[in-house]
């Protein structure tokens, strides 16, 4: 099946814009953005590709049918008249899951029971079954997601979310998602040929991301999804898709990317979780203070997400660290800073008002992404 099919590329808050040019950098031009959502329309060679690439999106999936339901009648009706038969075999597994903001069909159970009914019925009668479905083959989860009445079915293609690269194997208390990180990157100008440090690496998240950036290595190469056992997509398929991703990695690329932070057993983490994704030394692990921060290069990056001291007790201590952070890395004017953070004393603190500020979240905390371009800091 090569027709054109309507994908929804799942976005953190404030990263949708970043997830639509990385869709639209894999050559699919007809994007629509939404909260939380980057709709495109591409063949089904794009479930591959897509799931392989998209380094900032939470999950790839394969959007069924839109309408407008204000009655259970009217929400069976329009989902069995979809052709689930196109995606769904007859022994395929399809749990459905929901959600319900601001519509009349608030009940989720409810809902989540008549998209199933709705499906199986269609199913049997294009499939000739007179029973029951067993069930017993590849996995399909549906999703039926209803917002101000408006209803849209999909199906996951990625299976676990895009952000389990497959190399984490340590990490800390407070992990940054591996997609946030990636994000973090991309939303700096920065280049392979520049020097980036980390300077509260943790699980060394935010360099190994640079890393794959650096080298165009695929994100999703280490690992599975759950449309690899779908009927619709042959072996050839998933083939081709990971052959493009060996064939546009540049792994001669160097790379100048350190990651330091205070802890040891942090820096341990990070090494081990470096070498499961495949970098070797790529990237320079260190344990030190980030206010041992010192540099001969003229001009390179420093990306981190430093401690924000939402405890009671540990606000000063962060907000004093800050401030020597600030009096540390102002000896280093052609550097660029980017800092995210949920302190919104950051700028005091650091002594001076960045140039940019970006609202994202880091899970469910809001942050803001605090950018000091340095001297020589190209605006392309």
């Amino acid at each position: 099946m090569n027709q054109n099919l309507t994908f929804i590329a799942t976005a953190a808050m404030g990263l949708e814009s970043v997830v639509a040019n990385e869709v639209k950098d894999l050559g699919y031009e007809q994007v629509t953005v939404e909260n939380g959502k980057v709709f495109f329309q591409a063949d089904t060679k794009a479930i591959p590709r897509c799931n392989l690439w998209l380094r900032t999106a939470d999950r790839l999936k394969l959007c069924v049918g839109e309408f407008e339901a204000k009655s259970y009648d009217e929400l069976f009706e329009q989902t069995k008249a979809l052709p689930w038969e196109q995606f769904i075999p007859e022994d395929g597994e399809f749990p459905v899951i929901g959600k319900s903001v601001k519509s009349k069909l608030y009940s989720v159970p409810d809902c989540q029971k008549i998209v199933k009914k709705a499906i199986v019925e269609k199913l049997k009668q294009k499939h000739g079954i007179a029973k029951w479905l067993k069930e017993t083959g590849a996995f399909y989860r549906v999703e039926v997601a209803l917002l101000k009445d408006k209803v849209t079915l999909t199906i996951d293609t990625s299976g676990t979310g895009l952000h389990k690269r497959g190399y984490r194997v340590g990490q800390g208390d407070a992990p940054l998602k591996e997609t946030l990180a990636a994000a973090l990157v991309q939303l700096t100008n920065w280049t392979p040929d520049k020097p980036l440090y980390d300077l509260f690496c943790g699980s060394g998240t935010i360099p190994i991301e640079a890393a794959l950036i650096g080298q165009n290595i695929a994100p999703g190469f280490n690992r599975s999804f759950v449309s690899e056992e779908w009927d619709l997509l042959s072996a050839k398929m998933w083939e081709e898709a990971l052959e493009e991703a060996e064939d546009l990695a540049n792994y001669d690329q160097p790379l100048t990317i350190f990651g330091t932070d205070i802890d040891h057993k942090m820096i341990s983490i990070s090494q081990d979780n470096a070498l499961e994704a495949g970098l070797g030394d790529l990237v320079q692990w260190k344990q030190m203070q980030a206010t041992d921060f010192s540099v001969e290069e003229e001009g390179g990056y420093v990306i981190s997400n430093p401690p924000y001291g939402e405890r009671i007790g540990d606000k000063k201590e962060v907000e004093l660290l800050y401030k020597k952070l600030g009096t540390v890395l102002s000896k280093y004017p052609t550097w660029s800073i980017y800092m995210l953070t949920a302190n919104e004393n950051f700028e005091n603190c650091f002594g001076s008002k960045a140039t940019k500020k970006r609202k994202l979240f880091n899970g469910f905390i809001k942050t803001d992404f605090y950018q000091y371009f340095g001297r020589n800091h190209s605006k392309s």
